[in-house]
């Protein structure tokens, strides 16, 4: 019988661990936390110093009940979960709830999960840090307080079902302000030179005029000057440069490129992480800190000396920026670096490549560059045109990787053999309109950065804080089409200049976090109302005393406080305030025929505009606000344009059919079915052709799904689905889909058999009643 427990944090983990240690010991999960604050307004006593009352989670009681078996069958537990705050937490739960000895208790660390680190930290237990355990518990208390009190007053002013966070708001409040400055943007047009010089038969230089000309009328008084000039090399500087290699992966740094070049969210990309450091594969994957132990280096430069030279390695040690990161734990880095394949889950072995090259580049040889600037004078003008390349003399860390491109960045390239005083032929040169551009909407990945650089949030709060603002209807991920704009391009050839309108298409955007209607709302409320909570620099003041309070700097209860002293108080004064007096609605104008007022406000199911007042003898008109329209610029004219619908469209089989807008988007309706409609058709200019050509379409698709029907029961159909044959039932609370077995032929079904199978899967979805009640 083993003597020994250890008790990590997931199945996975513990299997990798087990197959390290011997029969002495026997590995067990806890499946991540065990206890938490009860879901009630009970759940902290503010008197008493802010004590929190904690209960084993839902779903928890078996896994704490089979622990407590093995607890007693062996000599000594060893708390093994993760080595940071959440996992120091854990074990303290852990001991509280299994009714640890001290005696018999030890907690290990490590920040990987190898034969080697995990017997170095048997032999090298520790206590609790209960300074790590209190931090987390003043962030868990925390956010709980802030949560618990605002949310509920967002119910009562604004909509029921809404949701306030300590960081999620604050988070919002940088989508909604990014949002804002794109919408208040004016782009200001600039021209471009460009000329395309032939050096010989076989070569051409692409040289550009460095400044930016404000006005057509310059970039064509610029042309005309070069109409007849000589081009000829002025100068020719060549620069020897380097290029360093970035420094290893940390947690933020690792969402950002695994979201530009693999495609992968925030959230997957930490799931990948988990799965690849529970196997043993990398090193903790929730750092801040980008120094690699002296063991890794020597990993690292076995592997770069066998694979490409001694002359390729370089050993260098990294320092973070950021006065909070935790400098004894180590950037994310392969445990082993000679494994190149380590997994037949592609989108893992594809997160572990980028992790590999990344920490195998930090210690490899800058790049060896030469770069030339080649100077063109132009005979008719003082003005310079600039060509600018670079070669690559010794590859050094870009033989394994090559740093993502800044947007705007231009790729490097070669120039051709040059020497000064040589004349080049003009071959043509261009003037092109271009336009400023707005503030870049955030993706995922841009997001974290920005928290990060606003010291908002830790490694392992990135993930949730993004998940959470997008669970809560506050952010949505939208891919946008462009929209088609003029420009003007100037074509000097041959000596004459060639103006013409061309197009080009702007503004195309793929997953980008965008605020909806409810956020613009929500935000503006917590910004009058509670600025301080939603304050960049509050925010990360609190981080600053989370960390404080981890270091043992700080007490936790008195920082909870020095915080609630002054939120409690604006709390209840903003309770007080009466839900007319809030600016939660926009007046557009008046309807021109009835002078009723038109108002932009966010309604129970979305935002809407109101027409008129409710009363009882003449109810207010609402209508849906478009998918691509926002309470804050919608206008008047757009607004009654949504008051044309619902429209009729015609008549098809002796019935109407009606165009409108609903909570899901546009759509036709006829004989009671809804047919939505693609976003290349407007319900206020569709026409009857189109709405029937609809209708066909998917009439024939349904025909391919329409298995089989019963006359004597028309609510319940035999379809085929995406992961096929199921038996489709209207209830009154909705509809219930059931799974046909592959062994029963669907065609042979009975209106019995289909009432009987959905019985099955509706007695499955009930919730099964509690003994005692």
């Amino acid at each position: 019988m083993p003597k020994n427990l250890v008790i990590v944090e997931s199945p996975a983990k513990a299997k990798t661990i087990q197959s390290y240690l011997g029969k002495d010991y026997e590995v067990a999960s806890c499946n991540g936390h065990i206890r938490d604050l009860p879901k009630n307004n009970k759940a902290i006593d503010v008197a008493q110093g802010f004590q929190p009352t904690y209960e084993v989670s839902k779903g928890k009681q078996q896994v704490v009940t089979e622990l407590k078996k093995r607890v007693r069958k062996v000599d000594q537990v060893y708390l093994a979960s993760d080595d940071d705050r959440e996992g120091e937490a854990i074990s303290w739960h852990l001991r509280e709830a299994l009714a640890l000895h001290e005696a018999k208790t030890r907690r290990i660390v490590f920040r990987e999960i190898t034969k080697h680190a995990v017997l170095k930290a048997i032999q090298n237990p520790r206590a609790i840090d209960l300074a790590l355990v209190n931090s987390q518990q003043a962030r868990r208390v925390l956010d709980r307080l802030v949560g618990y009190d605002l949310s509920p007053l967002l119910w009562k002013k604004i909509k029921p079902g809404l949701s306030a966070g300590r960081v999620q708001s604050v988070a919002v409040r940088m989508i909604v302000e990014r949002e804002r400055a794109i919408i208040a943007f004016e782009p200001t047009a600039y021209f471009v030179i460009a000329a395309l010089l032939a050096v010989d038969k076989d070569h051409y230089l692409h040289a550009e005029l460095l400044e930016r000309l404000k006005t057509e009328a310059a970039a064509y008084q610029f042309l005309q000057q070069c109409i007849g000039a000589t081009f000829a090399v002025q100068a020719l500087e060549k620069k020897p440069a380097k290029k360093s290699p970035p420094p290893p992966f940390i947690t933020s740094t690792l969402q950002q490129e695994a979201s530009l070049r693999l495609g992968y969210t925030v959230t997957r990309t930490m799931l990948l992480a988990q799965n690849l450091y529970e196997a043993g594969k990398i090193s903790y994957m929730r750092t801040d800190a980008v120094y690699l132990a002296a063991e890794a280096v020597q990993g690292a430069q076995r592997e770069i000396q066998a694979a490409y030279g001694a002359d390729y390695f370089q050993a260098r040690t990294y320092t973070t920026k950021s006065a909070t990161a935790q400098e004894a734990h180590e950037a994310i880095r392969p445990t082993d670096f000679s494994q190149r394949t380590v997994s037949p889950d592609t989108s893992e072995q594809r997160l572990y490549e980028l992790i590999w090259k990344r920490a195998i580049a930090s210690q490899m040889a800058d790049a060896q560059l030469e770069k030339t600037t080649a100077t063109v004078a132009i005979s008719t003008t003082p003005q310079t045109l600039v060509a600018k390349g670079e070669v690559v003399k010794f590859e050094g860390f870009l033989k394994v990787y090559t740093p993502h491109r800044e947007e705007g960045e231009a790729q490097a390239t070669v120039l051709p053999p040059l020497t000064i005083g040589q004349v080049l032929a003009l071959d043509h040169m261009q003037a092109r309109e271009r336009f400023t551009k707005p503030p870049a909407r955030y993706t995922e990945a841009s997001l974290v950065k920005q928290l990060e650089e606003q010291g908002i949030g830790r490694p392992s709060t990135y993930a949730p804080i993004i998940g959470t603002i997008q669970q809560r209807g506050y952010v949505i991920k939208e891919s946008r089409d462009g929209r088609e704009r003029a420009y003007q391009l100037l074509t000097l050839r041959n000596n004459q200049i060639q103006a013409e309108k061309r197009t080009e298409i702007t503004g195309t955007e793929k997953q980008k976090l965008c605020p909806t209607d409810t956020a613009l709302v929500v935000n503006d409320f917590l910004v009058s109302h509670f600025a301080e909570v939603t304050d960049y620099g509050f925010t990360a003041k609190i981080e600053q005393q989370l960390d404080e309070i981890a270091a043992g700097d700080k007490e936790w209860d008195k920082m909870l406080a020095a915080f609630y002293q002054d939120f409690c108080p604006k709390v209840e004064q903003t309770a007080q305030l009466d839900r007319t007096a809030l600016d939660t609605s926009r007046l557009l104008g008046t309807e021109p025929t009835t002078g009723k007022p038109v108002i932009a406000r966010l309604g129970k199911y979305g935002p809407l505009v109101q027409l008129g007042d409710s009363d009882a003898e003449s109810p207010a008109r609402v209508a849906s606000l478009r998918k691509n329209q926002r309470l804050e610029n919608i206008t008047l004219a757009e607004a009654l344009d949504l008051f044309k619908l619902p429209r009729e469209v015609g008549q098809w089989e002796a019935t109407p059919i009606v165009a409108n807008v609903g909570r899901y988007g546009p759509y036709i309706k006829h004989q009671d079915r809804f047919y939505q409609l693609g976003k290349e058709d407007d319900p206020l200019k569709i026409t009857l052709e189109r709405a029937i050509a609809i209708m066909q379409a998917k009439r024939q698709a349904d025909a391919k799904r329409l298995i089989k029907t019963f006359d004597q029961d028309p609510a319940i159909q035999v379809l085929n689905g995406r992961w096929g044959p199921y038996i489709k039932v209207k209830r009154k609370d909705g509809y219930l889909n059931a799974r046909i077995p592959p062994e029963i032929d669907p065609a042979q079904l009975t209106l019995q058999d289909c009432l009987e199978l959905a019985e099955k899967v509706a007695a499955k979805k009930q919730p099964k009643k509690k003994p005692g009640r």
